[in-house]
């Protein structure tokens, strides 16, 4: 019998019929190897067992660990009912080797095509969560579950290009079709957590390092200047609401793209920041002059990673730069933790302000591959998503060159 549920996919016997292929009748879970391979609704995948996979992860994804991911599932605007790509161990259940959250190709891209997109809403990175022991049974296991979804391939968006596992994956596809085919591959500013903060700070520049202490002392006419990054639960969820309130207030605010705005991006954001703070996966930091808090920033953990996620100031004070200020404090705080190596900024390539204040990069990319797709229909899939590219790279062109025009911030 064929549903189509209240999310848009079609689902037959378990499986998503997805755009542009026949749908046939199949098993919801199929064995390969001795593995369990499956595609359930993300809200019910066990949390015990997430857990655990997130703490034995080969590579970092604080995006994808459960107190994020589900809050994100459960209130973010426009995002529930997303599926989560799973692989076990055996038909007990006894170990959950790979996760990976997708949506339709025409749910996430509007593209009538049969192939599955890594979820994207708030995670800006899609490394799927594998056994680190067994990742290359993972990655296998995770492409099957992917055919067995009724999908000829699945995108990967914004995915560490050099990683441990777009490496195992990219063995797991050979041999199930064309080659993994690599797009829009670009660099984010990384933070070298192992060293020595004036050893990360130094490329700023004597001259722009005896600026921005100028601008601090500034900062420090109303008051004292006191940083903050804490796990602490009450002092962290006021940093939380001074961060909404200050996004709301600036460029953001007027854009309309805050998270308070939202009634379900701001449940999301304080059920997300705080099951992480539970977890020990999350950071609250704030700036303060005197008792006013200037600038505030949300970080996220995940092994031996830390993510930029968000920041926000007061930008009535942008003449003594109150964000280079909090991301400075950052800084210093993540180099001097002994339990983090590096800090994703998650920012666009060659953004104005991180990428001069953390010089290391993280190559990223779009990795499309093959889950039994012949060559046409991967050829297809993958010119289909070039030309989505390069329309909404004109797109976003014309409208930074727009509003430069007009004065507005892009």
């Amino acid at each position: 019998m064929t549903l189509i549920d209240n999310r848009g996919d079609t689902v037959v016997s378990g499986r998503l019929a997805l755009p542009g292929m026949r749908a046939r009748p199949g098993r919801r879970v199929a064995a390969a190897g001795g593995l369990l391979s499956e595609i359930v609704d993300l809200l019910a995948v066990p949390e015990a067992a997430w857990v655990d996979l997130a703490d034995r992860a080969a590579e970092a994804n604080a995006f994808f660990h459960p107190a994020w991911a589900r809050a994100v599932a459960r209130h973010a605007e426009g995002h529930d009912g997303s599926r989560a790509l799973l692989v076990w161990d055996a038909p007990a259940r006894t170990r959950l080797l790979a996760l990976l959250p997708v949506v339709s190709a025409w749910r996430a891209l509007k593209l009538p095509l049969p192939f599955l997109v890594a979820w994207q809403a708030y995670a800006p990175l899609t490394t799927p969560l594998l056994d680190a022991e067994r990742i290359d049974e993972a990655a296998r296991g995770l492409l099957d579950a992917v055919a067995r979804a009724g999908a000829l391939a699945v995108l990967l968006p914004r995915l560490s290009e050099s990683g441990a596992v777009a490496q195992a994956l990219r063995r797991a596809a050979a041999g199930r079709g064309p080659a993994p085919r690599i797009m829009d591959a670009h660099q984010r500013a990384l933070l070298d957590a192992t060293q020595a903060a004036d050893a990360a700070l130094e490329p700023l520049g004597v001259k722009k390092l005896k600026e921005l202490r100028r601008q601090r002392n500034r900062l420090g006419d109303d008051g004292a200047v006191s940083f903050a990054l804490t796990t602490d639960p009450e002092a962290a969820i006021a940093g939380l609401d001074a961060f909404l309130s200050l996004e709301a207030s600036g460029w953001k605010g007027a854009r309309g793209t805050a998270l308070a705005q939202k009634p379900g991006d701001a449940a999301f954001v304080r059920e997300g920041v705080a099951g992480m703070l539970r977890a020990g996966r999350a950071q609250i930091a704030t700036l303060a002059s005197g008792e006013r808090v200037v600038g505030a920033g949300i970080v996220l953990r995940h092994l031996r990673r830390g993510y930029f996620f968000k920041i926000a100031y007061d930008e009535t004070l942008a003449k003594t730069s109150p964000g280079v200020q909090i991301t400075l404090d950052i800084t210093r705080a993540l180099c001097a933790d002994p339990g983090i190596d590096s800090a994703d900024s998650i920012a666009v390539s060659q953004h104005p302000m991180i990428d001069h204040v953390w010089r290391a990069r993280l190559a990223v990319c779009d990795l499309l591959l093959p889950a039994g797709a012949g060559r046409s229909a991967f050829l297809t899939i993958a010119t289909a998503l070039a030309a989505r590219h390069a329309a909404r790279e004109f797109a976003r062109a014309a409208v930074h060159r727009l509003r430069s025009l007009r004065g507005v911030r892009p």
